[in-house]
C-alpha cells in the first residue's frame, strides 16, 4: 500500500460568478447563448469567471496531519471540496488512498423537525454509515455531544452550538482512514472545542491521516506536524509549520478582497449591544447585530470574526454555522445577530464582518467595525476560548426565505 494518503497535481478550479436560472423563461436563453458561443477551452476566463484554485499540488504521507491556512477566500473550501469529490477540478488530478471522513458543514445534513435521534441515523447515512454501524454507535455519540437530555427534542429547538456538537460527534464516529476537518470548532463551549481536539489527536496517534482547516494558529500547532498556506487560489508555501505560519503572519495576517463590481447587498447597519466601541469584562456576553439588505435576488454568506493583532480569534460565516446559506429576495432585510462571550484575556480585540455571495466574491467586507476592550481579571490566564451563538429573522418583508435559529432555546 503507498505511504501516500492524498495527493495533488496542478489542480485548478474555475468558477462563474451569479449564474442561477431557476425557470426554464431564464434556463433556455442562457442556454442557446452558450450554444451560440461554442465550447470555451478550459484553461480561459470567461466574463465573470475567476480562478478559485490555480495549480495547487501537494502530498500528505499516511499518518501526518496537514493544516491549510490562509486568508478568507483562499480557496481553502474549494480545495477541501475537490477532495471530498463534492467538486471537480477543471484542470489538473487528484488521489485519495483511504476511506475519507469530512467534518464540513456539520449540521448541513440535519432536518429541522426531525428530533437528535432520529438525525443521528439520517446524517449517519448520508455521510456513508450503515444504520447496524449507526446503532452500535449510538450512546457513544450521545455521550460525545453531551446533549443526551434533549436527544428526543427536534432539532429546530436546539442552539447553534448544541447542532454542531451533534453534528461532530456523527462524523467523528465513522472512523475515517483519512480525516478532512474544515473550521466546525468556531461552535460550542470550551470543554467541547478541548474534547474535539483530544479526538483528533487520538485519530493521529491510531495512524489516521488528518487535513485541517483553521484560522486558529494555536489549534494547527497543537494538531498539525505540516502546512500549506493558500492566498488566492495558490500554494504561497507549504512544508515546516512554523515557517509557513510565519509566512502567514508576515503576509499580514489579514484579508482584504476586491469587492464585487456590482454588490447584489449591502449593510443597512452594524452595531454591537451598546451602539460604538465596548468595554467589557472577561466572559461578558455581547451581541452583534448585522442587518442586511438584498438589491436583488440573491444567496449569502455573511461572516463575523473577530481579530487580536495579527492572530484570528473567531472567523466562521452564516452558510458555516446554519449549513446552508442565506438566501434573499430583492427589497428583503435580515438581521442577523452574532452572540459572543468573551472568554478572553484582557487586551484589544477588532471586530469584524463581510457579505460574501455564495457563487464567489464579496459584495462588502469590513475588518475594523468595532473595537472591544476586555478588562482585566486575574483568573483569566493565557488563551481562552469563546462561545458564538448565531440568530437570524426578517424584517417585515414576508418573502424572505429564512428560517428563524433556535439559538438559547435550550439552556
Amino acid at each position: 500500500m503507498s505511504d501516500v494518503a492524498i495527493g495533488m497535481d496542478a489542480v485548478w478550479k474555475k468558477f462563474h460568478r451569479g449564474e442561477r436560472h431557476d425557470s426554464l423563461r431564464d434556463l433556455i436563453p442562457a442556454a442557446a447563448r452558450r450554444l451560440m458561443r461554442g465550447a470555451q477551452p478550459a484553461t480561459e476566463l470567461g466574463q465573470d469567471d475567476f480562478w478559485a484554485l490555480r495549480d495547487v499540488s501537494f502530498e500528505v504521507q499516511r499518518g501526518d496531519a496537514l493544516g491549510i491556512i490562509g486568508h478568507n477566500g483562499a480557496g481553502k473550501s474549494t480545495l477541501l471540496k475537490i477532495l471530498t469529490r463534492l467538486l471537480r477540478p477543471t484542470l489538473g488530478t487528484y488521489a485519495t488512498n483511504g476511506r475519507i471522513g469530512a467534518l464540513i458543514e456539520v449540521t448541513a445534513g440535519f432536518h429541522p423537525d426531525l428530533t437528535g435521534r432520529e438525525n443521528i441515523f439520517l446524517n449517519g447515512s448520508i455521510i456513508g454509515m450503515k444504520k447496524a454501524d449507526i446503532a452500535r454507535r449510538f450512546d457513544a455519540i450521545v455521550d460525545f455531544s453531551g446533549i443526551g437530555e434533549f436527544i428526543d427534542t427536534p432539532v429546530k429547538r436546539y442552539s447553534s452550538g448544541m447542532n454542531a456538537r451533534l453534528g461532530f460527534s456523527v462524523a467523528a464516529h465513522l472512523e475515517p482512514e483519512i480525516l478532512i476537518v474544515d473550521e466546525v470548532l468556531s461552535v460550542g463551549d470550551y470543554t467541547f472545542q478541548g474534547k474535539c481536539i483530544r479526538w483528533m489527536q487520538n485519530l493521529l496517534g491510531s495512524g489516521t491521516t488528518v487535513i485541517f482547516v483553521s484560522h486558529n494558529m494555536d489549534s494547527v500547532l497543537s494538531l498539525c506536524n505540516t502546512a500549506l498556506l493558500l492566498d488566492q487560489g495558490r500554494v504561497t508555501a507549504q512544508g515546516d509549520l512554523k515557517k509557513v505560519i510565519g509566512e502567514y503572519y508576515n503576509s499580514g495576517g489579514r484579508y482584504r478582497p476586491e469587492l464585487l463590481p456590482e454588490p447584489k447587498a449591502q449593510t443597512v447597519e452594524f452595531s454591537g449591544t451598546t451602539g460604538g466601541d465596548l468595554v467589557v469584562g472577561p466572559g461578558e456576553r455581547v451581541t452583534f447585530t448585522h442587518t442586511v439588505s438584498a438589491l436583488e435576488d440573491v444567496e449569502l454568506g455573511p461572516g463575523f470574526f473577530v481579530h487580536r493583532g495579527e492572530k484570528t480569534v473567531v472567523d466562521t460565516t452564516y452558510a458555516r454555522m446554519r449549513g446552508h446559506p442565506l438566501r434573499m429576495r430583492a427589497g428583503d432585510t435580515v438581521k442577523i445577530e452574532w452572540s459572543l462571550a468573551f472568554n478572553l484575556p484582557a487586551g484589544v480585540y477588532e471586530v469584524g464582518y463581510h457579505i460574501g455571495n455564495i457563487a464567489g466574491g464579496y459584495h462588502e467586507y469590513q475588518s475594523r467595525a468595532c473595537i472591544v476592550t476586555v478588562g482585566d481579571d486575574p483568573r483569566v490566564k493565557g488563551d481562552s476560548f469563546v462561545a458564538l451563538h448565531l440568530d437570524a429573522h426578517r424584517i417585515e418583508n414576508p418573502s424572505l426565505h429564512v428560517t428563524a435559529s433556535g439559538a438559547g432555546v435550550l439552556p
